[in-house]
């Protein structure tokens, strides 16, 4: 049974979401403003986190952030009355996933919810295989052609969210925070210059990279190259 964890101060808008994530057969967990969200979320780890932007004592971005600071990676789809870009920006910005504008089908929010709890099973992998390299998350181990390849902290986690995020374009930002969390000592060049060691380590010709691709000046691109083989589950 999955968990859900939705923040809304709203008691109508509380109890029509609670009713049905429930009658969809997850385990709700609810909290009336951001203080009592972010602690419940931080306690109860849920797989899924409703969070609305307008809320008491916290505001729905800094519940968003601070969650992201402890390097939690449920997905989290917001709640807003708002519909200006820059107000759909800034949530995207502090980590979350996806976002609902008031009024919402609730049908709609549903088949979102579940398409990110599919999504997230299906990161939950331990081995991956890539060229001729196999990265093995629980035992931390890299290898490429049977050899054991050492790799930095900082490489380990970049190699992870680069075959998580296989296909998607990550920018230079949320590659840091990803990495290194909202750290002020960590600058985007220090993401070049990782990516650079990286590449050293697992592409065949640094020079013409098959794996690790530069996105213009948005940041990189981790792409399965058919003729070196496909991820698979372990």
């Amino acid at each position: 049974m999955k968990n859900v964890l939705i923040v809304e101060d709203n008691p109508a808008m509380l109890r029509g979401l609670e009713d049905n994530f429930m009658s969809k057969g997850y385990y709700v967990k609810t909290a009336v403003d951001g203080e009592q969200g972010l602690n419940s979320a931080l306690a109860e780890r849920p797989d899924l986190i409703i969070l609305d932007i307008m809320l008491p004592k916290l505001n729905g971005y800094e519940v968003c952030s601070l969650i992201r600071e402890k390097n939690l990676e449920m997905p989290i789809i917001m709640l807003t009355a708002k519909d200006e870009e820059s107000d759909i920006l800034l949530g995207l910005n502090v980590g979350a996933d996806d976002y609902v504008t008031k009024p919402f089908s609730i049908k709609i929010l549903l088949a979102r919810a579940e398409a990110f709890l599919r999504h997230r099973d299906n990161e939950k992998r331990s081995v991956y295989e890539f060229g001729n390299c196999r990265f093995d998350v629980i035992a931390r181990t890299l290898t490429r052609d049977d050899r054991e390849i050492k790799l930095g902290p900082g490489e380990f986690r970049m190699l992870h969210l680069f075959l998580k995020k296989s296909g998607c374009t990550l920018s230079r930002d949320e590659i840091r925070n990803a990495v290194w969390g909202y750290s002020h000592f960590i600058t985007l060049r220090d993401v070049d210059n990782c990516v650079a060691m990286l590449r050293n380590k697992i592409e065949p010709d640094t020079n013409n990279p098959v794996f690790i691709h530069s996105v213009g000046e948005l940041g990189y691109k981790f792409e399965q190259n058919k003729i070196y083989g496909n991820n698979f589950d372990n």
